[in-house]
């Protein structure tokens, strides 16, 4: 395997750089997922039927509360990229560290948001928009769930193998992939959240 040391160590190798192209095009099916969610639920946000509405049940202070998490973990594993390419292991590694911790805290809210609205009468038989709201929220929190798992398993071979080319490229794809979360959020923080307080 040839090592190109004028690049981030994460391009350094041809497979690297194909690694992370395939991602990007990964990551274009995922945008398809959560368009057609979201294309759902703004058809059906307004059929209530006999179910709570979005004002009736969306708490602001949660809201917010999961945006910053979620936000600050997108700066903290960015940190954890920039760290890892000017050769701060430790850095990187805490930096990663507390990325996982804020997911976790992420999901700790949203499981918490889940028990409220069915408490409020939002379950998936209650309405059309609570269905569509549910599958939408439940789909993002399982790729962050899903993320949290990725990000040990990373953080278990960097702690093994060290700070190299496949460990640095493994932890950039998981940065794409945690930032394409982020921005998913912001979707959903606006176009659900926000529109439905309204």
């Amino acid at each position: 395997m040839k090592i190109d040391n004028s690049l981030p160590l994460e391009y350094s190798t041809e497979e690297n750089r194909l690694k992370i192209f395939g991602f990007w095009v990964f990551l274009g099916a995922e945008i398809m997922i959560f368009a057609t969610l979201f294309t759902v639920y703004s058809i059906l946000e307004s059929r209530v039927g006999n179910g709570p509405t979005g004002a009736e049940i969306f708490s602001l202070p949660g809201i917010l509360a999961e945006t910053f998490i979620l936000l600050a973990s997108s700066f903290t594993i960015g940190i954890t990229v920039h760290a890892f390419r000017i050769g701060m292991k430790k850095a990187g590694i805490n930096m990663l560290i507390i990325t996982l911790i804020l997911g976790l805290a992420f999901v700790g809210i949203e499981v918490y948001e889940f028990f409220h609205y069915a408490h409020e009468g939002a379950t998936f038989s209650a309405s059309a928009f609570a269905s569509s709201l549910l599958l939408t929220l439940g789909t993002h929190g399982a790729h962050v769930t899903f993320g949290l798992f990725w990000g040990i398993a990373i953080l278990v071979q960097l702690l093994k193998n060290g700070l190299n080319a496949q460990t640095a490229n493994k932890t950039f794809i998981f940065s794409l992939y945690w930032h394409f979360l982020d921005v998913v959020w912001i979707f959903i923080f606006s176009f659900v959240y926000l529109k439905g307080l309204m």
